[in-house]
Formats: structure tokens, C-alpha cells, sequence
């Protein structure tokens, strides 16, 4: 571990303090952008059908991945990486993106963002049992300020009358599976990079939604330009883009914090829908977005733990 003394007694910078700052830059590059694909499904979802949209999506996330991933030399992870790489696909990249989509033409925008917003605190019970990752309090105690936010949020969002028992069961679905993916991905990390398991990733996503190929290729034939262009939009940058420095972070800390940054997607989605969609939000939405952004603060802040100085310097050597 690199270390550099400074003038100041207990002054030491370590690669390790660089490293998340760089995970930290590159989780928020990710919520960034996955906040934007709220924007674009909304106009994309009117022409295309949940999976016919998820299928597009990871066509031009694949397509792009591999294009990054032969122009770093290719190389495919190594066996270990492989459970984590199918799991992640199937669960994450196939299956919640189609539940999701679906889920969001049987309820309203703020149910289904209540509903998916359990996924964070699933990866985090999950990471602490079959990741060992623990319970730590501030986590915790930052995710259900983070949950309240998203909930008030989702409140202050819901249309009456547009929820159902089908769209509710979906939209759970999809916080299961992101879970479970995240939770599968996480290892896989220990024996691949990170664009190796995003672009496999995304590869076996896209066989598992190759079923609606039919349908996609009707629907981009009957859809307005702009609206297949949305569909390019979320492959390249909410997917292609915003997974592999997901999967960059994900290496560099644990599943339950990366879990809880996601919380910073419903402000920016109230933010964004307000700045492009011209959907001016209430005083109830804008507190909720607060109470997430507070949450996430809570949870990935705190003191570092102080390493006593005979320690630093068996770890220097």
C-alpha cells in the first residue's frame, strides 16, 4: 500500500483513500445516468413493449461493450468468474429489466419506484449474509432515511386508481432480481474486470430476451425515429456505460454501500423529469428527494477507522 508522510502528525495519504474516491466518481457516473433512463423509457415505453424494450436496450449495450472490450485486448474471465457473470446476466440484465418495463405499464411512477427501491435494502441483507459483508449501523440507519425519501417521493408521484395486483408483483420482481444480481456480480468481480463482466453480462441478458425479437423488429419499424433512438440511448449509456462503472465501483467496496447510492436516482430522476419533461414537482416530491440524498450521506459517511501506526508500516513493506 503506498504511503506518503506529511508534515502534520497522522498525515497520510494511501492508494487505498485515491481508489474510492475513483469508485465514489465512478457510482456517480452510474446513478447519473440511470436516473436518465427513467427520462427516456418514458417516451420509448409508449412505442415499444417491456421486452421488445429490454431486448433493444441490451442489443445496443452488447453491441457497443464488445466494441470496448476487443479494443482492450479481449481475454475472457477466468472459470470463477463465470456463476457470478450467468447469474447477474439472467437475473439483472434479463429478467429485472423486463419486469420492470412491465411492471411500469401496470402501475403508476411512484408505486413502481417504492416497490423497486426495497432492491437496495435486499442487496444490503443479502451482501451482510452470503457476502459477509455485515450490518453496519450507519448503512442501515442511512438506507431507511433513504427508503422514507424514496416512499415520500413515490407518495407525492402516484396516480389514483392505476395500481394492480399484477403491477405490484412485477415491480417486486424486479427489486428481487436486481438484488439477486448484484449480489451474484459481486464476486464475479474477484476474477474478471470490469467490462469483462458487464459485456458477458449483458451478452447473456440478451439471449435470455431474445424471445421478443419478433416483436422488436415490428415495433422499430412502426416507431417514430426518436423513439427507437431513446432505445439506442439506454443501451449505450444507462447500460453499456453506467454497468461497467457500476461494476467498477462494486469492486472497490461493498454490495450493501453501492446498494444504498442508488438512492440518489429518485432526486435526480424529480430533478430531471422537472429540467426535460417540464413536470414540476411539489413540495412533498422535493422533500422526498432530500430525505434520499440525507440518507445516502449517512450511509457512505463516518469516520475511517484509524490504523495504528505499527500496522501502516507492516502493510508499507
Amino acid at each position: 500500500m503506498e504511503q506518503t508522510a506529511g508534515s502534520g502528525m497522522g498525515q497520510i495519504t494511501t492508494s487505498d483513500d485515491r481508489i474510492d474516491r475513483r469508485a465514489l466518481a465512478a457510482a456517480g457516473v452510474t446513478v447519473l445516468l440511470w436516473a436518465s433512463a427513467f427520462v427516456a423509457i418514458r417516451d420509448a415505453a409508449q412505442y415499444f413493449g417491456p421486452g421488445a424494450l429490454a431486448l433493444g436496450r441490451l442489443l445496443a449495450g452488447s453491441a457497443v461493450l464488445l466494441v470496448i472490450w476487443l479494443a482492450r485486448g479481449g481475454g475472457l474471465p477466468s472459470r470463477g468468474a463465470w456463476p457470478g457473470i450467468l447469474g447477474s446476466g439472467v437475473l439483472w440484465f434479463g429478467l429485472y429489466m423486463v419486469a420492470l418495463n412491465w411492471g411500469e405499464h401496470e402501475v403508476d411512477a411512484g408505486t413502481a419506484a417504492m416497490l423497486v427501491n426495497i432492491g437496495p435494502i435486499l442487496i444490503a441483507l443479502l451482501g451482510g449474509w452470503m457476502l459477509r459483508e455485515g450490518f453496519p449501523r450507519r448503512l442501515l440507519a442511512g438506507m431507511a432515511v433513504s427508503f422514507a425519501g424514496a416512499a415520500v417521493v413515490g407518495v407525492s408521484m402516484s396516480g389514483a386508481g392505476r395500481a394492480s395486483i399484477l403491477g405490484v408483483l412485477l415491480c417486486l420482481l424486479a427489486a428481487v432480481t436486481y438484488a439477486a444480481g448484484v449480489v451474484c456480480q459481486k464476486p464475479a468481480l474477484r476474477h474478471g474486470s470490469a467490462i469483462q463482466v458487464t459485456t458477458f453480462g449483458c451478452l447473456v441478458g440478451t439471449v435470455v430476451c431474445l424471445p421478443f425479437a419478433g416483436q422488436l423488429v415490428e415495433q422499430v419499424a412502426a416507431a417514430p425515429p426518436a423513439a427507437t433512438l431513446n432505445v439506442v440511448y439506454l443501451g449505450v449509456f444507462p447500460t453499456a456505460l453506467a454497468f461497467t462503472t457500476w461494476a467498477y465501483a462494486l469492486a472497490r467496496t461493498t454490495a450493501g454501500k453501492m446498494g444504498a447510492t442508488t438512492y440518489i436516482v429518485p432526486a435526480l430522476v424529480v430533478l430531471m423529469a422537472w429540467a426535460v419533461l417540464g413536470e414540476v414537482p411539489g413540495w412533498l416530491t422535493l422533500a422526498g428527494g432530500l430525505l434520499c440524498l440525507a440518507g445516502v450521506a449517512v450511509s457512505r459517511g463516518g469516520p475511517r477507522a484509524t490504523t495504528p501506526s505499527s500496522v501502516r508500516a507492516v502493510r508499507s513493506r
